[in-house]
């Protein structure tokens, strides 16, 4: 693999796991990361997140193989035009997006004639900040990459050998389809947790108390993922717009059967739907994206 320096553009959780990850899988590359907060650059710096901060994007890429941006969908486009007048022209460009025709748009923009490959770690928590960030993080989990119809081949495998490096299996995957998986598979559920919780929220009022103190795991797990940082998934909701509102049609459509179904009284059409959905968890263990100990296989702390 040629990718000998790495600059990181955004040092949270993922920029700051992809830092760990590189010292700790790839420790003859030299990293190097900016963050637009000074305080996260500063905590980064403390916590040996990258090799070197730097108080600009500009400096961090100065003579980088690889840019990756781990900053909000929404911030691509300014990020990537802050570090661009000092960006090699042999650099590759990437991101940890998950929407990623906005993002291939927004690079595409700020960066003509730079080549470019988005891509999506399908790897995080709930959790955010330099602090929340962990070597192990992309182990033995999925990165789409979404290149254009131009990418050139080896810069390709370039990065799909680094991602590996990591620990990542690497699919190739169009744009838009990418999109709508992410819709289907993370993008709703987030959407859903928010909204649940969010009327839990509403009915404290009236519960006093009563929701919180009682949750059982079903509304705890959703307030794990509602948990999640605001500003990112405020972005992934409006640059995703055309496949969640795709996909939210959808759910739309099958929660209104469903409560159709419980107001008939209709025990078959309940039972059918509880069994094809249990077999798809089931599925889902067997492939080894999840645990099927009690509780998850998580543990309270």
């Amino acid at each position: 693999m040629s990718i000998e320096r790495v600059a990181i553009i955004g040092l949270g959780l993922l920029g700051g796991s992809l830092g760990l990850a590189i010292a700790e899988k790839l420790p003859q590359v030299r990293s190097t990361g900016f963050d637009a907060d000074s305080a996260v650059r500063t905590r980064a710096a403390e916590l040996g997140l990258v090799g070197t901060v730097f108080d600009s994007a500009a400096d961090a890429v100065t003579d980088a193989d690889l840019v990756i941006l781990c900053v909000p969908v929404g911030a691509m486009e300014q990020a990537a035009r802050d570090l661009a007048p000092s960006l090699p022209l042999h650099a590759l460009v990437s991101d940890v997006g998950s929407s990623k025709q906005s993002v291939a748009k927004a690079l595409a923009a700020a960066l003509p004639g730079h080549t470019i490959i988005p891509a999506h770690p399908v790897a995080g928590t709930e959790k955010s900040g330099p602090d929340a960030g962990f070597a192990s993080l992309f182990s033995h989990r999925w990165c789409i990459l979404t290149p254009g119809d131009d990418t050139p081949a080896e810069a390709l495998a370039e990065l799909a050998a680094f991602w590996e490096a990591l620990g990542a299996t690497v699919e190739i995957m169009e744009p838009a389809h990418h999109d709508l998986v992410l819709a289907v598979t993370s993008h709703i559920p987030h959407l859903i947790a928010y909204t649940i919780v969010g009327t839990a929220s509403d009915l404290e009022d009236v519960t006093q108390g009563e929701v919180i103190k009682y949750s059982a795991g079903g509304f705890r797990d959703f307030t794990r993922i509602a948990a999640s940082d605001p500003t990112m998934w405020r972005d992934v909701f409006l640059n995703n717009r055309e496949a969640v509102l795709e996909v939210l049609g959808r759910f739309t459509e099958d929660l209104s059967a469903l409560q159709r179904a419980i107001r008939n009284g209709d025990g078959d059409a309940l039972f059918d739907l509880f069994t094809r959905t249990r077999d798809i968890r089931r599925s889902i263990i067997e492939q080894g994206q999840d645990d099927a100990r009690p509780d998850f296989g998580r543990k309270d702390h």
